[in-house]
């Protein structure tokens, strides 16, 4: 079979190491893929846009393949799977509609309030003005979001009022372009994350493995939000009751509620707690696409076939699949610019990666690319050293000496990721 990827990012580098891995698959074309992907055994790497909707389409036809997946949100917010199902090819992820959920978090938040999902408290402004006496009366902390996409850097935590008040000055002056024309002003909530993602067909689920990312750029949860510098799976916080509870009351009532509204699902979504000490789980955010760097260290524990699931998905019978979890742990590790999240690395020559890999990492791209045999940086995160082990300790330390033999000018990485569950 052969499969379409689209997608440039580690965790579309890992959705293909994985999807390569079936007996099934020949061959892996990804659009437009990195230079770690031309790497990896039956996969190939295609010069077309992840935006250019009708020649990914057009390949599709032409090259006869079983099954498109999406990797990032900016296609499906774009429709590309509206296009692709109209014209009979096979594809997984969300229509248009329903991609709202990731593509406004106006629309997300005001779903939520509709069909009582546990979420934050919050209100939508446009205008500064507004925005500022809501803050000034809600007091902080308090959390400020651009309403569109914004590459996981549209959201501040702000501890204090005149952070808040700045940081909506900003995004509604356009910080984001149109993403921050209309901001999210959102209850700060107590606790701690999770990811929850699940593979969703219809009114039917199977939840992944459960994962946490760290979002802040310092150690110990300090500094700027990112997109993720790092992730790990299992994560101890969503217990067997926890994720109960996920599932009855947040998970299922979310995809109920789309079918109802005429949006019915397909795809990965995305649910990001927020769990307090009781227990109880609410909502920060959904998104309608793998986790990016969850996708890593999930791939790593997956040991059952990944096509099979989403073929499920898509035919409908998702009640028939079957997934099946390494024992132990996993966790990766962000490589990321000395300049992110307010900028990037470009064209620093990177070495150490196949040390890494001789010590039995796994060494995912993400924002990278060659100058004729020379690899370079070309992004905010650039790598992700990922390693599976019987304990989470065991797959840090591993991952952490992956981290070490890397090197290029400028690179940064945490050392706490998975503190949180250690510390457990």
């Amino acid at each position: 079979m052969h499969l379409l990827l689209i997608g440039s990012g580690g965790r579309e580098h890992a959705m293909a190491w994985k999807l390569a891995q079936s007996e099934k698959v020949t061959r892996v074309s990804v659009a437009p893929g990195n230079p770690g992907m031309q790497l990896e055994d039956k996969v190939e790497c295609l010069s077309i846009d992840p935006t250019d909707i009708e020649a990914l389409a057009q390949f599709a036809v032409s090259e006869s393949v079983h099954l498109t997946i999406v990797g990032p949100e900016a296609p499906l917010v774009a429709g590309v799977v509206d296009v692709f199902t109209d014209k009979g090819l096979r594809i997984f992820g969300p229509r248009q509609q329903a991609a709202q959920l990731e593509g406004s978090k106006a629309f997300a938040k005001d779903f939520m309030a509709r069909h009582q999902i546990p979420t934050a408290a919050y209100a939508t402004f446009n205008t500064v003005e507004p925005a500022i006496a809501f803050i000034e009366e809600q007091g902080a902390p308090i959390v400020i979001k651009a309403d569109g996409l914004a590459a996981g850097k549209g959201v501040v935590v702000a501890q204090t009022t005149e952070e808040a008040c700045d940081a909506v000055k900003s995004m509604l002056d356009g910080q984001f372009g149109d993403a921050s024309a209309n901001v999210v002003i959102e209850q700060f909530l107590a606790g701690e994350e999770a990811s929850f993602i699940a593979v969703v067909s219809g009114r039917s689920c199977i939840p992944l493995a459960s994962s946490q990312d760290h979002k802040a750029r310092d150690e110990g949860d300090k500094g700027p939000n990112t997109g993720g510098m790092g992730a790990y799976s299992p994560a101890p916080v969503v217990t067997d009751s926890v994720h109960a509870h996920v599932v009855t009351d947040i998970l299922q009532p979310t995809i109920d509620a789309l079918a109802d509204d005429g949006m019915p699902f397909t795809g990965f979504l995305y649910v990001g707690l927020m769990i307090d000490n009781e227990g109880q789980a609410r909502v920060v955010e959904y998104n309608v696409r793998l986790g990016d760097p969850e996708t890593q260290p999930l791939m790593m524990r997956m040991e059952s076939d990944l096509l099979d699931l989403l073929d499920h998905a898509v035919n409908g019978t998702l009640t028939e699949a079957d997934v099946q979890w390494h024992d132990g742990s996993s966790i990766g590790v962000v490589l990321a610019a000395g300049e992110y999240p307010a900028g990037s690395s470009k064209d620093k020559p990177i070495t150490g990666i196949a040390e890494a890999d001789s010590l039995g990492c796994k060494v995912f791209h993400a924002g990278t690319k060659l100058n004729g045999d020379q690899l370079v940086t070309a992004g905010g995160r650039v790598l992700c050293v990922t390693a599976v082990a019987g304990s989470l300790k065991e797959a840090k330390q591993l991952a952490e000496s992956g981290a070490e033999c890397i090197q290029w000018e400028g690179c940064r990485y945490r050392s706490d990721i998975g503190y949180k569950a250690i510390d457990r």
